[in-house]
């Protein structure tokens, strides 16, 4: 490397290069060039895809309620609802014969999801939502309408209720799906009681197999068509609350501190009397508000 006496990085006199380049390869940039390759990435969900239904199918699973597929039977498409970092088992909980696909956002490690998900069966939306209002950049907007169009079309649709990076928020996107599609929320939540939780920003768990495990949901929750913004709010913390109940009977369940119950026929038949009172919304609108696409 030549040298010159000026003692900044480059010499603006004569374009010298003083020091060396901290940009050019090294382990770092290797590694993350690695990761940014698609064979990389799709070698990594399909070992994902496997390791997951190796955990589902050495796993000894409760599912709560165990009536829970009589109702959604009779009530399908459903929008499942799930908190990040609790999701990775979930597309097990579908049956195989329903049609389902799932929103996973566009970055690096919603492409190894994404590919996973394609391995397990399940379709994907890519896009995501974004608390500062971002979510036309992040794919929110165009990933919304998608999902409205799978909802009319029959098929049931999957996402997170929270928005990166807050954890166990919900954000409105959810509800104003619910609102615009005419379909119920389900939450739902499967845990293991082997599991390594992570410290990450929504305290992921990584199921490990040959474990007790419960996968439970929530009672649906319909969103009227003519629900105002202090409605919505309401049934935003209503979806905070199921899934937050879910989650812990989960846990519950899995560690072996409760048993699975029956929704009761009062339970049912409460669930009955709100989607009745529910209208259903036959498309979806043209233009979303500011905050549908915060999902």
């Amino acid at each position: 490397m030549r040298t010159c006496a000026i003692s900044s990085f480059t010499c603006t006199a004569c374009s010298i290069r003083t020091r060396p380049d901290r940009r050019r390869s090294g382990p770092v940039s290797f590694l993350k060039r690695l990761a940014r390759s698609q064979r990389v990435r799709s070698a990594a969900g399909s070992l994902l895809a496997g390791y997951l239904r190796l955990v589902w199918r050495t796993g000894r699973f409760a599912l709560d309620p165990p009536n829970i597929y009589d109702y959604a039977d009779d009530n399908l498409p459903v929008i499942f609802a799930m908190w990040h970092g609790q999701h990775f088992l979930s597309p097990f909980v579908r049956r195989p014969q329903y049609r389902a696909a799932v929103l996973i956002s566009r970055s690096a490690d919603g492409e190894m999801n994404a590919i996973a998900a394609e391995k397990l069966g399940v379709r994907t939306i890519r896009g995501s939502g974004d608390h500062k209002g971002q979510f036309a950049r992040k794919g929110g907007v165009s990933a919304y309408f998608q999902m409205l169009e799978a909802l009319a079309d029959g098929e049931t649709v999957a996402l997170t209720a929270d928005v990166p990076k807050i954890a166990k928020k919900a954000g409105l996107g959810i509800v104003m799906l619910a609102k615009q599609s005419g379909r119920p929320i389900l939450p739902i939540a499967v845990a293991t009681a082997r599991r390594i939780d992570l410290r990450s920003w929504d305290k992921a768990s990584v199921n490990l197999p040959f474990s007790r495990g419960a996968a439970v949901a929530g009672p649906p929750i319909w969103v009227p068509a003519d629900a105002d913004q202090v409605a919505l709010e309401g049934y935003r913390r209503a979806v905070e609350a199921a899934l937050d109940a879910a989650t812990g009977r989960a846990y519950d369940i899995a560690e072996g501190r409760a048993e699975p119950e029956l929704w009761s026929k009062e339970t049912l038949a409460r669930l009955e009397a709100a989607r009745d009172a529910a209208a259903v919304t036959a498309r979806p609108a043209r233009t979303p508000a500011s905050g549908q696409a915060d999902a």
